[in-house]
């Protein structure tokens, strides 16, 4: 709008353009009216600005064309060199386009000024020299009372002064600086599209409008302001609004002498003070309005005084009727002196501002040098737009601001922000680099014109020197009455050069007394209120209200009511009761159904969150960090800790002794009474510190207890300790918390696990936090994707159903404000400014109760007031106990934190209620944290007859036990203390919380008394379907659609356009607009009569069980009609008693059972409106407890704060700082999302909260250690009132079952087989209590060669020459379909000595294991060991891998280090601090599972354990043992069974003797004496037992025994101590069996087979041999072998091995599969051998073990005449093979001098000759005899070596071969098949 047309305008085109833009403005629902200057001087840009997104820099050439042709009048412009300083021309008087504009030429002109218009004069402080005169439109400038004009405000130009440039913007821009002038149809967005036509500065500066977008805070909308809608496209900037923000010089088109270079439109010069203070961020204070100063923090604010202290008068919180809050802004604050009472000084501002300039650390990282902060500017004028829209209700906060600095830094750094992040594109176009930021200068103008269109309730005042003479002028004004309508003062002081100071002081009476409220401390409002208690201010107010009433004062009304009902109403009591009595005596019980107790059980949902909590204590245990060590935990105790509540300790205490779990962990026994129960639960109070003291005692003396530590509530009273020195006199109980749980003993024990339980986890997680995100446990979801999870027969009916119930579509809304009370506290606010509204809130609420009491009563003229609401609690509390026939009512739930208040409250209740003669109606009870409950006689009386109690001393303790009771609960204490409420709640009034305590922690506390358990399945009754819960899928599916609906239609802070939102707000008792004009204008006496009529016909749809429910536009016309129960039947024909099922619950019309009066209705409350409606559906209020949450009454504040929803979607209370003790550690934070898991939220405030100076977690990151969290501690979180509890008792039982799990072993207990079979010989080893065998009599026992041990079932058995067996005394013990049966095993007690697993860790074993914290991870080497073995043919090269800590063990050459032999002790050696015998255990499979951790076993004793393994396996084995000593077998054997890993320990272990004996000889020890034995076990022996024997006498056959846990150590110690150990070749022990009898453990020796655990000398086994090709039944093999060589086998009955069930590894990992398809389908044993030479599928397994599985599955083929035959058995020479258990062996050994049975007596069906050598000669075959048509089975190694034993053998004389009879193993050639030919005996 410059002057290219010579200061004139073609009036027609302008009055046109006007009437257009004020006729399409008012049709339009756009925002944003279309700006008449922008269509008539912008045209030429328009497309241009569209197409290029409006953030077109400006072209000046282009600029120039399009201008020549209109500058006739203009002389050619000599200024386009550099332009000027901003705000000055080069020559005075003169405008830029040299038009002459001094003062003289103007007067002497005649200015032509058109009708309608008004010559306006505006001068600026910082040009004092001029003055801006413009014509203006009339209809555009504000009226007398500064209210809005009509439309935009736009200016005639009539003479531009030199100040032109930098002032005629913001006055072009005055109009849309309200920022939402008009309020939009229902549900439309506003039109313009981005880019559309607008003045180009505005499009090039989006910054400011669209970070104002979400532009209603407080969670509502203003009446005044209507929000932008979410779609980011509609916060377009409004055009000229912005302009001078973006271009700071002057408009577009007139500025030809601003040249792109000028220092104000592109060095975006930020003040330099401003920039450097940006650096000093006060880290000590929050933003938040609601706390006092904490530490350090106040210091950070720099106090400066310029000039004189600034004096506040004396009257003024007199005049004004509240204290205004100063809080101080940028730069320097005055001193105030004077009346200081009467202001209230706040740094909150300085520190969010100071907040705000600190650039986030996420964009560091970026290079921030090129992203600079927001300026200080900007940030003061941000502030103002956030005021200027703020509703009259609303108060400002510090949250939305610092979300409005956020967005607006991130908008105007758009682009640089882009290049560093890929983020999704955003509607935004980019901002050009040279943005001109806003400067000082322009500032004050800015801000007036912000704050122009408020109608005053912004009011710039700009100061020339300092804030001293703004603050000055700001208390002149308020003394001299003129900011009545003023809610904030803007003060800016803009002179100094570098920087500017401001101060924004909040004078509404609404705002300031909220703010100055919030800033005090819990203690300090305790205080206050107290202070006002006791000096008797409050007297004022309690004579104010005794007037509130007709007659006069209302305690002479009550008086007068007594006397006149006393005789009256005595006398229907007592008839009422008698009645009722005689019903219970008739029937014998209550005739009500309803009434149960719930039983304790627990839920699915309680069970999946103690199987969570179970998982994190494992995986604790599991991880490498060895902090917790499960398996060395026997049991599991605990102690809960609470809040010092005695209704919260009580209850916990009934939850552990109903749930059992005491008795489940064994910590007490049977009849656990109360008082063990206490030992068990400890309250934090003064007595705690004994009780804890003891526990720690306990857990230090019980290594082996798992201690759980369960701090329950765990977000209360988390003060530091050293913050509690402070205070320690005055209230000890500060900071016990951090004393006793976070006490050195705690965090060191490595047996106390403690548990954090809370529902409000926030100040637990901070970044200083001592609990691991990854010990965190949430409360699960309860659907997943529609799912129901964990279905239940209850819902859980938390905060946010509580939210749902309130939008626009469901029935009925459970939550709602009161604003006829509301109304009432603001007037009386107004009256009485030194009292704290916590006073006055308390006094009118309960002034409520007591006239609805009164007008219930009978006193009707008292329902005036009263509010509806109360009204309606108070009908429904009386009346509800006359509904069933035993009297059970409901409870409503008054909330008064603070205990003088709630004293007060009580004892007023109190008298109303005895006046009234109502004392047996219902009982007022205070609850109390400190005190237990107290109720009257007859109410107690109740309550036994009720639940069934005959205690005489019986008192309820905890409020569940008041289910059904009618009456108030008067709730104290600062904070709920997790005290379950019983389900006969119905309403929650909790108006008196402490609204201004806006902290998430506290609003979501107070809110969770009111969760609930709804009934989700049971069926309405007909006649009580009352608010039905939408809680099946589809109705949960239909919410959900609505809420993606309203995402895209609400705007992004309120969701719901006005005409919805009126709908959802239906239950607000009167619009607040309404309540508001009413509390103005008649605070008290009769005038407040007439709103209240008002409210009562939009009297909210309230769900109280006396009410009629409908919808919100029926209900206001029948109350409009006097709505009686008649005139609702003809009005709605569709409200009958039976609603009709098939209508969905959001549009059902409910009838309420109990009774037909509403509490609108005109009739006498006293009376029964309908007595028929009322017998039909008579109902106890029981039964809709089930199956209905609590109504909650808010406060208006609150109810804002929860129902609307910010730019996440979440509640705004969501993103509300979310403790006291925490505060933000950025402004710089992102919102907390919708769609965040409690896992994402957790990490949210792990991220962007620090805990406050005081707070326990303060000082934990100096600790040092870098993570500083706590390893052993765990948190778990769920919403309110969920079963927490029972989860973590539940958590204690599993916990308790898995330790005594983990130490239990599942070992095998089977009998010992073939006992009738035993040989009983004349021969009997008779001294039974030898220790051990003597040798002579030993060797006289004959071997029993039948196999007793159970895993050998399926084996063929060996006959002897004893035998007299017919055949079928042997039965088969199982059917071949049951060889896969999973073996007998019973469960075990590891006993202090077993042998341990890989997941065994204690402190003891870990140096032993070699994972000792201290030490590092044992090095180990690699050593080769060669020796030659004839039978193999080569040498075998063996390697060992031995750890630093064992070469101890072994010898090694000097120098070179080569290992040469592992040493040896002496027979001779006499110690019992080591074990002799070498032990080796061959494992496969089994890295994990093999019990090598023998040092439990071993007693600590010395021992050498060698691991054998394979040598693909090395690498696992040593990843799991590193200090274990391995054996690596060769890898040829990497396929080979047990056989070859025996036979090589054994073979090296002969080759080692040998080289110890002579390194030893040449020490002079003979070689005899060097110590033969070596051990060779199982990976799977856990335990080893003894047997006690106490005898009768030495011959006595009569004797007892038992059998105990030894350790190994003993036993080893015992075996090597036997006289003449050296003659024994093999000695070995039972296995152990349950099911042992005397017969077992008579004889103490046994000469008989060995197996599992076998002590071997290796010096006389020297020549017999493992059998190294063997998988199976080697140990068997090889005992025949050891016997047939005349050497003694000896068992050691009285020890006994006890073995592991393990379902992995072993022979199990051999799998035998098809070598072609890749197919894993099982192959039958019957395949594993074939033709040579045919067609057969090879298989992948080695040829051995196919020809073992062959046999024991198919042998039959092979000998069918030996099946069944135990008179005629296979004769197997020098081997034995398994040919299945209906086929019994011969064993004969083909050695000289070997020992064999007699076989002259046996005729063979059978003979089975397996690679046999050259001592298998003819001669020695022709021995024996066999049955004719006997079957022979020859087996080699090839087809060439069968034919020549077949020669060699001369076996074709007596068997007869055929070609067909001739098999290999299913092996391909490479495989090394073995060959087998079959014969007959001829």
């Amino acid at each position: 709008m410059g002057n290219s047309y010579a200061g004139q305008l073609k009036t027609t085109r302008f009055e046109e353009v006007l009437h257009n833009s004020i006729e399409a403005s008012l049709r339009s629902n756009s925002l944003v009216p279309r700006p008449i200057f922008s269509q008539l001087y912008l045209e030429a840009e328009q497309q241009l600005s569209a197409l290029e997104g409006g953030s077109r820099v400006d072209n000046e050439e282009e600029e120039e064309e399009g201008d020549g042709g209109l500058e006739q009048n203009c002389p050619p412009n000599p200024y386009q060199m550099h332009p000027p300083p901003e705000g000055c021309c080069t020559t005075d008087g003169f405008c830029q386009a040299g038009k002459d504009l001094r003062l003289v030429s103007i007067s002497s002109e005649p200015i032509d000024i058109p009708a309608g218009f008004l010559l306006v004069g505006a001068k600026s402080p910082s040009l004092p020299d001029h003055l801006l005169v413009c014509a203006v439109d009339k209809r555009f400038l504000p009226d007398d009372n500064g209210h809005n004009a009509l439309l935009e405000f736009r200016s005639r130009q009539a003479s531009m002064g030199a100040c032109s440039s930098s002032l005629f913007p913001p006055l072009d821009s005055s109009g849309p600086l309200a920022p939402f002038p008009g309020e939009p149809g229902p549900g439309t967005a506003p039109s313009a599209p981005l880019g559309a036509p607008q003045a180009g500065p505005a499009s090039d500066h989006p910054t400011l409008t669209a970070a104002l977008g979400p532009a209603v805070f407080n969670g509502k909308d203003s009446p005044k302001h209507q929000p932008l809608v979410k779609n980011r496209l509609s916060a377009v900037p409004r055009p000229s609004a912005l302009g001078i923000l973006s271009n700071s010089g002057p408009p577009k088109k007139r500025h030809k002498g601003w040249s792109p270079e000028s220092p104000s439109a592109s060095d975006g010069g930020y003040p330099q003070g401003g920039g450097n203070r940006a650096k000093h961020e006060s880290a000590g204070v929050t933003c938040m309005p609601q706390v006092g100063l904490v530490g350090p923090a106040s210091v950070t604010f720099p106090v400066v005084a310029s000039g004189e202290p600034v004096s506040v008068p004396d009257n003024l919180l007199k005049i004004c009727k509240a204290k205004p809050v100063i809080f101080k802004g940028h730069g320097n604050f005055p001193y105030l002196c004077g009346n200081l009472n009467d202001v209230v000084v706040s740094p909150l501002l300085y520190t969010c501002y100071q907040n705000s300039q600190s650039i986030s650390r996420a964009y560091e990282q970026y290079g921030a040098s090129t992203i600079q902060p927001i300026s200080e500017e900007m940030q003061l004028l941000l502030t103002v737009y956030y005021l200027v829209q703020l509703a009259a209700d609303q108060v400002p906060l510090m949250e939305d601001l610092e979300q409005i600095f956020l967005r607006s830094w991130r908008e105007s750094h758009l682009t640089e922000i882009r290049q560093y992040q890929q983020a999704p594109p955003q509607p935004f176009p980019p901002v050009p680099g040279a943005v001109a930021p806003v400067t000082s200068a322009q500032l004050p103008w800015l801000a007036g014109l912000a704050a122009s269109s408020c109608n005053d309730s912004v009011h710039i005042i700009e100061c020339t020197y300092s804030l001293a003479e703004g603050l000055s002028e700001m208390f002149r004004l308020l003394i001299e009455g003129k900011l009545a309508k003023t809610n904030y003062v803007v003060i800016i002081c803009a002179c100094r050069s570098a920087a500017i100071d401001s101060c924004i002081a909040v004078t509404g009476k609404y705002q300031a007394r909220i703010l100055s409220e919030s800033l005090l401390t819990p203690a300090e409002y305790q205080k206050e209120v107290n202070y006002e208690l006791v000096t008797g201010k409050v007297d004022s107010l309690g004579a104010f209200f005794s007037t509130l009433c007709p007659e006069g004062d209302i305690d002479i009304l009550l008086d007068k009511f007594h006397q006149e009902n006393q005789g009256l109403v005595s006398s229907s009591l007592t008839a009422s009761s008698v009645t009722k009595s005689a019903s219970l005596d008739v029937s014998g019980a209550p005739a009500c159904t309803s009434y149960h107790l719930e039983p304790h059980r627990i839920r699915p949902f309680q069970l999946a969150v103690a199987q969570k909590l179970l998982s994190h204590v494992c995986s604790i245990a599991d991880s490498s960090t060895q902090n917790l060590d499960l398996g060395s935990f026997e049991k599991v105790d605990f102690l809960i800790c609470i809040p010092p509540s005695e209704v919260t300790y009580q209850q916990t205490l009934f939850h552990v002794w109903h749930s059992g779990v005491l008795l489940e962990l064994g910590l007490e026994k049977e009849h656990v009474t109360r008082q063990r129960v206490e030992q068990y639960v400890l309250k934090l109070d003064a007595e705690a510190q004994t009780k804890f003291k003891s526990f720690l005692q306990n857990s230090f003396q019980n290594p082996h207890t798992l201690f759980v530590l369960i701090h329950d509530h765990a977000h209360w009273d988390l003060v530091s300790s050293a913050v509690h020195n402070l205070y320690s006199q005055s209230d000890p109980s500060v900071g016990l918390v951090d004393r006793l749980l976070n006490c050195k003993e705690v965090k060191e024990a490595p047996n106390i696990v403690t548990l954090h339980v809370t529902s409000f986890p926030y100040a637990l997680q901070t970044q200083h936090t001592l609990v691991s995100p990854y010990n965190e446990i949430h409360w699960p979801a309860s659907y997943s994707d529609g799912v129901d999870l964990y279905p239940e027969n209850k819902k859980y009916f938390g905060l946010s159903e509580f939210i749902e119930s309130t939008l626009s579509g469901h029935s009925l809304p459970l939550l709602r404000y009161d604003s006829s009370f509301e109304a009432m506290v603001t007037a009386l606010g107004k009256r009485f400014p030194r009292l704290h509204s916590a006073v006055i809130r308390t006094f009118v609420l309960v002034q409520h109760y007591a006239a609805a009491m009164m007008a219930v009563s009978g006193l009707s003229q008292m329902k005036n007031y009263t509010s509806v609401e109360t009204l309606e609690i108070t009908q429904n509390l009386i009346n509800s106990p006359k509904q069933c026939p035993c009297g059970h009512g409901l409870m409503v739930l008054l909330r008064v934190p603070c205990s003088p208040l709630a004293a007060v409250a009580y004892e007023r209740l109190a008298h109303v209620r005895a006046r009234l003669a109502l004392e047996e109606h219902f009982e007022i009870i205070l609850g109390n944290p400190t005190s237990g409950i107290t109720i009257g006689k007859h109410f107690l009386k109740q309550l036994k007859v009720w639940q069934n109690i005959e205690d005489a001393e019986w008192r309820p303790q905890t409020y569940l036990e008041l289910e059904g009771l009618p009456c108030i609960l008067i709730f104290s204490g600062m904070d709920p203390h997790g005290e379950s409420l019983p389900r006969s709640l119905r309403y929650c009034d909790l108006r008196l919380i402490n609204s201004s305590c806006l902290v998430r922690t506290a609003l979501e506390q107070e809110l969770g008394l009111a969760a609930y358990f709804v009934s989700s399945e049971a069926p309405l009754e007909k006649g009580a379907r009352t608010e039905a819960l939408e809680s099946d899928a589809e109705k949960l599916s239909s919410t959900d659609n609505e809420d993606e609906e309203l995402v895209t239609e609400g705007s992004t802070s309120e969701k719901r356009s006005p005409v919805k939102r009126e709908r959802s707000r239906s239950h607000d008792s009167a619009s607040s607009s309404l309540s508001s004009k009413a509390s103005s204008s008649a605070p008290c006496g009769e005038s407040s009569a007439g709103p209240s009529q008002v409210e009562r016909a939009r009297s909210p749809p309230s769900c109280g069980p006396s009410e009629e429910a409908r919808a919100p536009g029926e209900r206001q016309r029948l109350r409009a009609a006097g709505g009686s129960p008649s005139v609702i039947s003809r009005h709605s024909p569709g409200l009958t008693s039976q609603p009709d099922p098939s209508l969905k619950s959001g549009q059902r019309i409910q009838v309420s059972a109990p009774s037909a009066s509403s509490s609108g209705s005109a009739s006498s409350l006293a009376l029964p409106a309908a007595g028929p409606l009322v017998l039909q559906a008579s109902q106890c209020s029981m039964t809709k407890a089930c199956r209905q949450p609590p109504v909650v009454f808010l406060p208006k504040l609150v109810y804002d704060m929860v129902t609307s929803t910010d730019g996440s979607g979440l509640p705004k209370a969501a993103s509300l700082l979310p403790s006291h003790s925490v505060m933000w550690a950025s402004s710089f934070r992102p919102l907390l999302s919708k769609t965040m898991t409690s896992t994402e939220q957790s990490l949210y405030y792990r991220q962007w909260t620090v805990p406050r100076p005081g707070h326990m977690d303060y000082g934990n990151r100096a600790e040092g250690r870098v993570d500083g969290f706590h390893p052993r501690r765990l948190l778990l979180s769920g919403p309110p009132q969920i079963g927490k509890t029972g989860a973590y008792l539940q958590f204690l039982s599993i916990l308790s079952r898995m330790l005594i799990r983990l130490t239990e072993v599942d070992v095998y207990d089977e009998e010992e087989i073939n006992i009738n079979l035993r040989e009983d010989s004349d021969w009997h080893y008779l001294q039974l209590s030898d220790p051990w065998p003597d040798l002579e009599l030993f060797k006289k026992l004959p071997f029993d060669y039948i196999i007793h041990d159970p895993k050998y079932e399926d084996a063929s058995l060996i006959c002897s020459h004893h035998q007299s067996v017919k055949s079928e005394d042997r039965g088969t013990h199982r059917k071949p379909e049951d060889l896969y049966v999973r073996r007998q095993t019973a469960r075990m007690r590891l006993s202090k000595f077993a042998a341990y697993n890989t997941y065994h860790h204690c402190e003891q074993c870990h140096q032993y294991m070699g994972f000792h914290p201290r030490y590092q991870l044992y090095e180990s080497t690699l050593h080769a060991f060669a020796f030659s073995y004839s039978m193999l043919g080569e040498e075998i090269q063996l390697h060992f891998i031995i750890p630093k800590s064992k070469e101890h063990h072994f010898v090694f050459s000097q120098p070179g280090g080569q290992l040469e032999s592992m040493r040896l002790p002496l027979v001779t050696d006499k110690s019992h601090e080591y074990i002799k015998s070498p032990t080796f255990t061959p494992t496969t499979g089994r890295h994990e599972h093999g019990l090598f951790n023998l040092y439990h076993a071993m007693d600590g004793a010395s021992h050498l354990h060698v691991l054998v393994v394979k040598e693909y396996e090395m690498a696992i084995y040593k990843k799991y043992w590193p200090n274990h000593i391995m054996l690596v077998l060769p890898s040829i054997f990497n396929s080979a069974g047990v056989g070859a890993a025996h036979f090589l320990i054994k073979e090296l272990s002969y080759h080692n003797l040998e080289l110890e004996r002579n390194r030893q000889e040449e020490l002079g020890i003979k070689p005899q004496d060097i110590w033969p034995f070596i051990v060779i076990s199982d990976d799977s022996c856990v335990m080893w037992n003894v047997v006690d024997i106490d005898s009768g006498g030495e011959r006595s056959r009569e004797f007892s025994w038992s059998e105990r846990n030894v350790s190994l150590k003993h036993i080893m110690q015992h075996i090597e101590a036997s006289p003449n150990i050296t003659h024994y070749a093999l000695i070995g022990m039972r296995k152990w069996s349950s099911k042992t009898g005397s017969r077992e453990v008579r004889e103490p020796f046994s000469r008989c087979h060995v197996h599992d655990f076998i002590v071997l000398n290796v010096d006389l086994t020297q020549n017999v041999q493992y059998n190294q090709n063997r998988f199976m039944c080697d140990d068997v093999d090889f005992n025949l072998r050891v016997h047939s060589a005349g050497l003694l086998l000896c068992r050691f009955n009285r020890f006994s091995v006890m073995k592991k069930q393990i379902a992995v590894g072993g022979h199990r990992s051999f799998h035998i599969t098809s070598k072609v398809s890749d197919s894993p389908m099982a192959v039958v044993p019957a395949q594993y051998i074939c033709a040579p030479d045919s067609k057969h599928t090879f298989l992948a397994a080695p040829a051995q073990l196919l020809l073992e599985k062959f046999l024991q599955h198919h042998s039959h083929r092979f000998f069918p005449l030996s099946l069944k035959n135990l008179g005629h058995p296979v004769l197997s020479v020098d081997c034995y093979l398994n040919l299945g258990s209906q086929i019994s062996v011969c064993y004969v050994s083909s050695r000289p001098h070997s020992l064999n049975i007699s076989c002259s007596d046996f005729v063979f069906s059978g003979l089975l000759l397996y690679l046999c050598d050259s001592f298998v000669g003819a001669s020695f075959l022709k021995k024996f005899h066999f049955l004719k048509g006997a079957t022979l089975c020859v087996i080699c190694q090839d087809r060439n070596s069968l034919r020549q034993t077949v020669v060699r053998l001369e076996l074709e004389d007596e068997w007869q071969f055929r070609l067909r009879d001739e098999f290999q193993t299913a092996n391909a050639k490479e495989d090394r098949p073995l060959f087998f030919l079959t014969g007959r005996h001829i």
